[in-house]
C-alpha cells in the first residue's frame, strides 16, 4: 500500500495540483477578459458598460454564467447530436490543454518538453475542427458557411505563423519554450524581428477569428456564423473557447516576442517573473480589444488576399533573410 501511494498517488496529485493551478486562474481571467472588454470599448464609444451587477459590475461575468447555465440547450432538428455537443467541447478542450507546455516564470509550468513550440503550433492547428464540426452537425446553411470560412481562414495564417516561428527559433537555437525566453534576455526578438512581430500579432486575430478578421461569425451575413444554432452552456463553451485562445496565443507572443517572464530593465527583476508574464499578456489582449473598437471588418476577399499575397511573402523572405544573416555571422554552422 505504501509503494502504491508513494510510487502513484502522490505523483498523481502533484500533477493534477498544478494542472489546477493553471486552469482555475485562467478559467477566473476568461471571464474578466469578457468583462474587460464590454468595458474598454464601452469607454471608447462613450458608452458605460457593465455596472449594475456587484461593485462596478464586477460580478457581471458569473451573472452571465448562471444565466447560460439554468437556460435550455435546443438541439436543431436534422443535427447530428453527438457531433453538435461534441463540437463546443473540443473547441473549449483544445484552449486548455495549450497551457500544458506554456512556462509563465522560470521554472513554473506543467511540462518542460523540447519540442513545445511544435506541440503549441499542433494544438493552434486542431482548433479548427471544432468549428467544423458545429458547422456541419448544425446542419443550417449559415453555421456551415461560417464554418468553411473558418477553416480556409486559419489554415491561411497558420502558414506565416508558421514561417514565423521558424525564424524565432533559428534565432534563439531551440524548439523549448523556456530556452526561448533565456535567449531573450539581452534583447526581446520583437526588435530585430520587429515586422514579423506585427504580421504574427495581425495573423493571431485572423487565426482566433477577432476582429476585423471574425468573418466564421460575421453578424451582417451569416447571423452567428457556426454559433447560429446553439444555446446555453454549448454556446457558453465556444464564448469561453475563444477568450481562452485569446489568453493562449497573447502569451504565445509574449514568449515569442516580448521575452516571457523577463522584466525590461535588470532594475526591476525584483518584480515575480508571473507578474510580468501576466502585464505582457494583458497588454496583448488590450490591443486585441482596441483593434475591435476601432477597424471596420474586413471582407472575405480581403482577408485572403493579405494572407496568401502580402503575410506569406514577407514571411518567407524574412525566414530566408534570418538564416542567411545567422549563417553569414556564424551562429548557426553550414
Amino acid at each position: 500500500m505504501a509503494e502504491f501511494v508513494s510510487g502513484y498517488l502522490i505523483p498523481f496529485a502533484w500533477i493534477l495540483g498544478k494542472i489546477l493551478l493553471f486552469v482555475v486562474p485562467l478559467l477566473v481571467a476568461v471571464a474578466y477578459v469578457t468583462y474587460a472588454e464590454r468595458r474598454i470599448i464601452g469607454a471608447m464609444q462613450m458608452r458605460i458598460g457593465p455596472n449594475v451587477v456587484g461593485p462596478f459590475g464586477l460580478l457581471q461575468p458569473f451573472a452571465d454564467a448562471v444565466k447560460l447555465l439554468t437556460k435550455e440547450t435546443v438541439l436543431p432538428t436534422g443535427s447530428s447530436p453527438v457531433v453538435f455537443l461534441l463540437a463546443p467541447m473540443v473547441t473549449f478542450s483544445l484552449a486548455m490543454i495549450a497551457w500544458a507546455v506554456i512556462p509563465i516564470s522560470d521554472g513554473v509550468w506543467i511540462s518542460n518538453i523540447n519540442v513545445g513550440i511544435l506541440y503549441l503550433f499542433a494544438v493552434s492547428s486542431l482548433g479548427v475542427y471544432g468549428i467544423v464540426m458545429a458547422g456541419w452537425a448544425s446542419n443550417s446553411r449559415y453555421a456551415f458557411l461560417g464554418a468553411m470560412r473558418s477553416a480556409a481562414q486559419m489554415v491561411s495564417y497558420e502558414v506565416s505563423i508558421g514561417f514565423i516561428m521558424i525564424c524565432v527559433l533559428l534565432t534563439a537555437g531551440s524548439l523549448n519554450l523556456t530556452e526561448i525566453v533565456n535567449a531573450q534576455k539581452g534583447m526581446w526578438f520583437f526588435l530585430p524581428h520587429l515586422p514579423m512581430f506585427i504580421i504574427f500579432f495581425i495573423s493571431v486575430l485572423a487565426e482566433t477569428n477577432r476582429h476585423p478578421f471574425d468573418l466564421p461569425e460575421a453578424e451582417s451575413e451569416l447571423v452567428a456564423g457556426f454559433m447560429t444554432e446553439y444555446s446555453s452552456m454549448a454556446f457558453a463553451l465556444f464564448f469561453l473557447g475563444e477568450y481562452a485562445n485569446m489568453i493562449m496565443m497573447s502569451g504565445v507572443v509574449t514568449i515569442l516576442f516580448l521575452g516571457g517572464w523577463l522584466p525590461p530593465v535588470e532594475a526591476l527583476s525584483f518584480i515575480p517573473g508571473f507578474v510580468w508574464f501576466a502585464l505582457k499578456i494583458s497588454f496583448c489582449l488590450f490591443l486585441m480589444i482596441w483593434i475591435r473598437a476601432t477597424f471596420p471588418r474586413y471582407r472575405y476577399d480581403q482577408l485572403m488576399r493579405l494572407g496568401w499575397k502580402v503575410f506569406l511573402p514577407l514571411s518567407l523572405v524574412w525566414l530566408i533573410l534570418t538564416a542567411g544573416f545567422l549563417i553569414y555571422t556564424g551562429r548557426v554552422p553550414v
